[in-house]
């Protein structure tokens, strides 16, 4: 076992029950009873519904501050370089720090794991993904590699300026990502993040399209930290529960509401099975950015809002030769728009209801969303059928 794993074992036992988590009954948002939009989700309602999409996670809690972790989204489990997926990246709010989105932008295609960290990690993240790239077998001549990494500022429970994420804990991200069942929550690269006034997190979902649509299925998972006024399937949950952004100024000035305000940031990774266009794979980046509205982000200024679509089909081997490819016209992306809408609003609602209450740096504590009076809330709207 490596030092780190070693101390992150131990720390883990040691740590208060607070820095860990003060709600034991964390729960995705359908085992609430809720189930929002008119598409039915995957099997397991993860990005991981579309065939090939892995995910992994590190988790970095040591000592009193540090609150931070990596996640790795891998498109297919072969030499990502020499078998490229077709891609494309939107910006719906440029207050961030994003890397490999040019070359992505210009060629339409990821060459790399899609990696996602802390604000001044950003760099570590992107030389140990080369690094990585490298290694892999058949890659003994590449010499340029863009890899991309996503980021969200988790400085208000992480000692950020630290920057304790190392190249090994990227590797780590990447080397563990499977298929199944995704962890959510207060894990990986949302082991810091804040949203909404409460823990943020991991959060994914998919929706699988009827087969007379097409029978495509749309996986999106988001790295939840950033501020609005809390919106769960239209219920204004953040005004009733009293935390929403400028609370103080428009009428609830005895909130007892703790963290950020205002700002932060959204990581959103899309993922399909749909035969796609990077062209259409940016239409489809763009409405994610309405499923983000859903729960009642605005894009404020400080926000980081970036978006990475990429389709499963119709690899990119780097053949000369022009080869046929079977690509779904305009006029069939509307399901696949609504799909992803859909999506990503549940990804962020499942970020929320499995994230655990964290305290990290400077004894700052973030509180889990909590799902008793959540449940009143819903019940109350209803959005729960009554016991």
């Amino acid at each position: 076992m490596r030092p780190r794993a070693l101390l992150f074992v131990l720390l883990v036992c040691l740590l208060p029950p607070m820095a860990a988590s003060a709600q034991s009954d964390s729960v995705r948002l359908r085992e609430l009873g809720v189930e929002p939009g008119i598409f039915e989700p995957g099997p397991l309602n993860a990005i991981t519904d579309v065939r090939g999409v892995s995910v992994g996670h590190q988790t970095l809690i040591e000592g009193d501050a540090v609150r931070t972790g990596v996640t790795a989204i891998l498109p297919h489990g072969g030499n990502l370089f020499r078998e490229k997926v077709p891609a494309a990246v939107h910006v719906g709010n440029g207050f961030g720090k994003a890397a490999g989105f040019l070359q992505v932008q210009e060629l339409g295609t990821i060459e790399t794991p899609i990696v996602l960290t802390n604000t001044l990690d950003v760099g570590t993240a992107v030389e140990a993904t080369v690094a990585w790239t490298l290694r892999q077998p058949g890659n003994e001549d590449v010499q340029s590699v863009n890899a991309v990494v996503g980021e969200t500022n988790d400085g208000y429970l992480n000692d950020i300026r630290g920057q304790h994420v190392t190249e090994g804990d990227v590797i780590a991200a990447i080397e563990r990502a499977s298929g199944g069942s995704v962890e959510e929550g207060s894990v990986g690269a949302g082991t810091g993040t804040s949203a909404l006034g409460w823990k943020g997190g991991i959060g994914t979902s998919s929706r699988q399209l009827p087969a007379d649509l097409g029978g495509h299925t749309v996986g999106a998972l988001v790295q939840a930290n950033y501020g609005g006024i809390l919106r769960i399937d239209g219920v204004p949950v953040g005004e009733r529960l009293g935390r929403y952004d400028f609370r103080s100024v428009v009428g609830n000035p005895d909130s007892t509401a703790t963290g950020p305000d205002e700002e932060g940031s959204c990581m959103i990774v899309l993922a399909t099975d749909a035969p796609l266009s990077p062209r259409n794979l940016e239409r489809m980046a763009k409405r994610a950015m309405l499923g983000l509205a859903r729960t009642g982000s605005y894009s404020s200024n400080g926000s980081g809002d970036f978006v990475i679509a990429f389709s499963t089909q119709n690899r990119r081997t780097g053949e000369q030769a022009p080869r046929p490819e079977s690509l779904l016209p305009n006029n069939r992306m509307s399901p696949l728009f609504l799909a992803t809408v859909e999506a990503v609003e549940e990804a962020v609602y499942n970020a929320l209801t499995t994230a655990t209450t964290v305290t990290g740096r400077d004894g700052h504590t973030q509180e889990a969303l909590p799902l008793d009076r959540l449940r009143r809330i819903l019940r109350e709207a209803g959005r729960i059928e009554s016991n």
